[in-house]
């Protein structure tokens, strides 16, 4: 989980994202591929049409707020958006980022946000172990809080039930070697 990657652009918006911006309500009877194309509409009418894997979101505080609704995370996660970092996530869309393996960073609350200077468009690389935004046009970095190691394991194999999937098969391999 390094800078390794090529440059993702950054998506920069302000405060309160909440999830029916991220995942409307109305097209929640339909496909995560309906859904992801009305992503965003009402703040950014071209970011599900011209967002690209790889691309960062940048945000304020409060990303992520309203319903429980996982859909706001896979919507993300089916665009190819590599990470999200805000001033402050809802409780319960950061736990569904890390669930559904969705990387999520908290910025700098020092610092003036949302966008922390880091203009709409500019390319940046993610080091999730260092929890850091390197800025290569300006040779700015944004420091970000750490991810916890159990959640950064979360995002390394792909969410939760990959996850969990990875550590039974580990048990049961052990418990094998252990019980001839």
């Amino acid at each position: 989980m390094s800078t390794t990657d090529a440059p993702g652009r950054c998506w920069v918006f302000g405060d309160d994202i909440n999830t029916d911006y991220l995942a409307p309500g109305k097209y929640m009877k339909y496909g995560i591929d309906v859904i992801a194309q009305h992503c965003l509409e009402d703040v950014e009418p071209r970011f599900a049409r011209e967002v690209r894997a790889g691309d960062l979101i940048i945000a304020g505080r409060n990303f992520g707020a309203g319903s429980s609704r996982e859909q706001a995370v896979e919507v993300l996660r089916h665009l190819g958006v590599r990470c999200v970092v805000a001033r402050s996530f809802a409780g319960l869309f950061y736990r569904n980022g890390f669930n559904l393996g969705l990387p999520l960073l908290q910025g700098p609350a020092a610092t003036e946000a949302p966008a922390w200077g880091i203009a709409p468009g500019a390319p940046a690389c993610l080091d999730l172990e260092q929890a850091r935004l390197q800025l290569p046009d300006t040779q700015q970095a944004l420091q970000c809080q750490p991810i916890p190691p159990h959640l950064l394991a979360l995002v390394t194999d792909g969410g939760l039930v990959p996850h969990l999937r990875k550590r039974i098969a580990r048990e049961r391999l052990h418990s094998a070697a252990s019980n001839p």
